[in-house]
């Protein structure tokens, strides 16, 4: 009876991992079929998505000498420029801010943690109509300027998330035992502690390069009249016409591509970190 038992619990997990692992492959097709779609017709010419005419890399010729528009290399361009700046000193201000923030007392750090989550789930929109608010309130033209201090804004306290843990799981007496060591404070910050958190800087550094690159609500808000883009406002008015340009397609696959890239590097560090 009890061999019975057993087996029926056997098959009874069995079906169960089976619908787990179904479940799991349908929602990845949905997430990622898309995304492939885009990759497999970015190797043919049509200019229409689904209409297959044939294998030809002639878009990524179009994408990469120009021929694309110069109003589509201006918006990646901007979106690369502001991206990279805006990660960074995300990346700079978070982690600052993320040590001023460890070494706080608990009631504050909590309270301040709190605080720093209302970024990260308020609305693009609502983000993007107040900073639209604040410049003209300050009168500063928008701009190239502006956009890039809004996507510093919405970014950092991604960093300061992605800094926290790694420091909680450091060791507290690292710091005075560098220094003890004969270290100088700044040598014991450099050699010491920001090996420690360089993963977390990392993850927050991809992070905000993402974001900002997917940014719309808050970039059509702060970048002014002036015709700047990025490529998420391009796309925006380049649908409104009635159509996606065709380099679009190599585009979107490179991204991804590099994206994709970024984060297996990120979590290849990790691991081996988590493993040391």
């Amino acid at each position: 009876m009890q061999i019975i038992n057993h087996r029926s619990i056997d098959r009874r997990n069995g079906r169960q991992r089976f619908a787990a692992h179904l479940y799991l492959w349908v929602l990845l097709l949905i997430l990622y079929a898309p995304i492939g779609i885009i990759l497999i017709f970015s190797f043919t010419e049509s200019k229409v998505l689904g209409n297959w005419t044939g294998f030809s890399v002639q878009l990524y010729k179009n994408l990469f000498n120009g021929t694309a528009g110069a109003s589509l290399t201006s918006a990646v361009i901007n979106t690369a420029v502001i991206a990279v700046v805006a990660a960074t000193v995300s990346t700079i201000l978070g982690t600052i801010a993320a040590f001023g923030i460890h070494y706080m007392p608990s009631k504050r750090q909590n309270l301040v943690l709190r605080l720093n989550q209302i970024p990260i789930i308020n609305p693009d929109i609502i983000t993007g109509i107040s900073l639209f608010l604040l410049f003209v309130a300050l009168g500063i033209g928008r701009g190239l300027g502006t956009v890039i201090a809004a996507h510093i804004a919405f970014c950092t306290p991604y960093v300061i998330l992605s800094v926290m843990p790694r420091l909680k799981g450091m060791n507290p007496n690292l710091y005075e035992a560098a220094l003890d060591l004969g270290a100088t404070p700044g040598q014991a910050m450099r050699k010491v502690i920001i090996p420690e958190v360089a993963p977390g800087m990392l993850s927050g550094f991809i992070l905000s390069l993402t974001l900002s690159i997917d940014d719309f609500g808050v970039t059509l808000f702060t970048k002014g009249s002036e015709g700047l883009n990025t490529l998420s406002t391009y796309i925006y008015a380049d649908a409104r016409k009635g159509g996606l340009t065709p380099e679009l397609r190599p585009l979107f696959s490179l991204i991804f591509i590099v994206i994709l890239i970024l984060l297996i590097i990120s979590n290849v560090r990790a691991s081996k970190q988590m493993k040391k």
